[in-house]
């Protein structure tokens, strides 16, 4: 009886491990210019000069862009060499190359030697060179930034990577602090820096960097030093920080994916494919280092594709649209802004983005237009026979929306799920789906082939309904009624493929599954407004939003035009223009406001129980805190994969056999 009930407790455990279908955004794609036309020649002809087509980062958003200066250090370009045609590139039809460019530090002060610095794009990543010159040797670019920082005596800042800097004594009379920079703990570098003399800035220089002496590896520059209620503080205003660690140096045998013909003539590096390369229909081919070709599946008698880069680091990154110069009209739709939503096999776009009648940087009323309209795509789990064809969709402000009368625009709810992966589900098991919706099988009839699904959401019963999937019904659609005033809304679907009963448990095996966010959909009225567009109109299956004021665009600055879409305007002088929209996304789960190097933010006071508040001008990161990454984003632990309750399940079942081998 012992041995029955511990093997009972066992199994219950394992089962009660708890399955995920969806989970935070794990990868971002930004993508390039879309191309479109029969072959590859034809593409090259439409888009190009008729031998070469190119891309830079004035329209392929995951390439380095200074818009301030209008750099940019990198092209990728199709050029029509022997053996292009069709949908094959010929030998050398690939060439990426990119060049060292001066830039301006973020803390720009001349005077005290932070005017400019070497950088070269690699693969949408920035990199500087070790040898300004030469662009052979690189290092990844950790930290560029002009916030203010405050550190007191003993205490660590951490700039990312497993490098800090710590202020090991702070003399408030001598004006003088004593820095010490480490890596991974261990001691690379120290400096007293003499404030009240004017020599502020630190450069720690390494020698044997890939061979080469006197590499700065950090600056930093400090601004002052006082003495706060509690402690001594030094002010630092100025960081620029290398990854020398881990810097690389480029040989002409090297080989990035399928770009492995390498040449490096001073500042430039250029690197092309020494064998075809065929452009896959309905596949992501990788180029070189992250960047793929996504090519759309289209008949032999056309082709479509576009570059894109592949970020699965956590954080949180820009996809800008292409670069607006000048004081003319301007256009954005999905082909030329990666943010918009598009279905590249369909050459389904919903959105576009407009702006005329220029008055120098002033948008007038009504020149500013948001459009979006409804159209129909294919479910992920294509099956016409299982009555999974199509469904409507449209996007909005750069999220996928789903319309709750599809012939009208004004109802949308959020697309959570779209997905034609298959799970396994067992008796009791619940089915995560993202946003607090989730579907548990209550139980399996493997004889007559059912299966139970109940759906919940936050916990609380929504609907069930069992499936005969012997009698070939085995989508389940789940309709609500009440939906923003709308009745039988389909808000879930579920196709199951079949039951069967596995060596433990019985088990329903799903391939299929479409959801959307009902508990927060929402109307919109005429009298809405988004941001800076507040001129509403609703015209059936279109949505038309426009500025009923003026827009500036503010030089030197970011402008939200609606619903965290922004435009970045470069700092020009008055006879220039220069800008483009852009939105954010994030990858992980944010867990709270996290303070980094690049993020600190100011004006804040700091309290201790009892103690009265050091007079700083914002909050210091402290050894053990969240690691800032290039361009201000956050490294974030991640949630535990929901894999690991099985590993829990098994360390419960470990520890039961023990107790019934040691009672027998």
């Amino acid at each position: 009886m012992k041995r029955f009930a511990a093997l009972s407790l066992a199994a219950l455990m394992i089962l009660t491990v708890f399955a995920s279908a969806a989970s935070a955004v794990d990868v971002i794609e930004i993508r390039g210019p879309v191309y479109n036309g029969s072959d590859i020649d034809d593409i090259i002809d439409t888009y190009g000069d008729g031998t070469t087509l190119t891309m830079d980062a004035t329209d392929f958003a995951a390439f380095y862009y200074d818009i301030d200066d209008n750099v940019t250090t990198e092209t990728l370009s199709i050029k029509d060499v022997a053996g292009t045609e069709g949908n094959v590139i010929g030998e050398g039809g690939i060439v990426y190359e990119t060049t060292i460019q001066q830039v301006a530090y973020e803390y720009e002060n001349a005077d005290a030697g932070w005017d400019n610095y070497s950088l070269i794009g690699f693969f949408a990543e920035k990199y500087i060179p070790i040898n300004p010159d030469k662009a052979d040797k690189l290092a990844k670019l950790i930290l560029d930034s002009d916030d203010k920082y405050t550190i007191r005596t003993g205490e660590l800042l951490d700039l990312g990577e497993g490098y800090a800097i710590e202020a090991k004594q702070v003399d408030v009379d001598g004006e003088k602090v004593w820095l010490e920079f480490t890596k991974d703990g261990e001691f690379v570098d120290d400096e007293i820096i003499s404030v009240g003399t004017g020599d502020n800035t630190w450069d720690v220089e390494l020698d044997d960097i890939e061979d080469e002496d006197d590499v700065i590896v950090l600056r930093v520059h400090v601004n002052q030093v006082f003495q706060g209620a509690v402690d001594s503080i030094a002010q630092i205003e100025g960081l620029w920080l290398i990854d020398y660690a881990n810097a690389m140096t480029i040989e002409s045998d090297d080989e990035f994916g399928e770009l492995d013909d390498v040449s490096i003539d001073g500042d430039t590096l250029t690197i092309s494919n020494e064998d075809t390369f065929t452009l896959t229909r309905d596949s992501d081919e990788e180029v070189a280092e992250g960047i793929f070709f996504t090519t759309a599946d289209t008949p032999s008698s056309m082709l479509r594709f576009y570059a894109m880069k592949e970020i699965t680091d956590p954080g949180t990154y820009e996809i800008r649209g292409r670069v607006a110069s000048g004081f003319g009209d301007q256009e954005w739709d999905a082909t030329s802004f990666a943010g918009f939503y598009y279905d590249i096999d369909d050459d389904i776009s919903t959105e576009k983005l407009t702006v005329s009648d220029l008055n120098g940087n002033v948008i007038p009323e009504g020149g500013l237009v948001y459009t979006t309209t409804i159209a129909n795509v294919d479910y992920e789990y294509y099956n016409e026979d299982a009555d999974w064809g199509q469904y409507p969709v449209i996007g909005f402000f750069a999220e996928e929306y789903i319309p709750l009368n599809p012939d009208k625009a004004d109802k949308l709810a959020k697309l959570i799920l779209d997905s034609d992966d298959k799970y396994t589900i067992r008796t009791g098991e619940l089915l995560d789906l993202g946003e607090g919706y989730a579907i548990e099988a209550k139980q399996v009839d493997v004889d007559g082939e059912k299966v139970w699904l109940e759906f919940t959401k936050d916990g609380e019963f929504v609907d069930d309904e069992i499936i005969s999937v012997g009698t070939g019904a085995n989508t389940w659609e789940v309709e609500l009624d009440d939906i923003e005033d709308e009745d039988d809304v389909v808000v879930l679907r579920v196709h199951v493929n079949q039951v069967f009963q596995g060596a433990v448990d019985s088990i329903a095996q799903i391939e299929g599954l479409w959801l959307i966010d009902y508990a927060n959909a929402m109307t919109i009225e005429s009298d809405d407004e988004f941001g800076n567009l507040d001129d509403v109109s609703i015209d059936g299956d279109t949505l038309t939003i426009k500025n009923e004021d003026t827009f500036t665009l503010t030089r030197d600055s970011e402008e939200e035009i609606g619903e965290g879409m922004y435009f970045m305007i470069a700092d020009t002088p008055s006879s220039e223009l220069r800008y483009y929209p852009y939105v954010e996304k994030t990858i992980g789960e944010e867990e709270g406001e996290a303070e980094t190097p690049e993020e600190t933010p100011t004006e804040e006071v700091t309290e201790t129980e009892g103690e009265e508040a050091t007079p700083t001008e914002e909050v210091t990161e402290t050894e053990g805190e969240e690691t800032p990454t290039e361009g201000g984003e956050t490294e974030t632990e991640e949630e535990p994969s929901p894999g690991f309750g099985f590993v829990f399940g098994l360390v419960g079942l470990l520890a039961v056999v023990y107790l019934v081998r040691r009672n027998n």
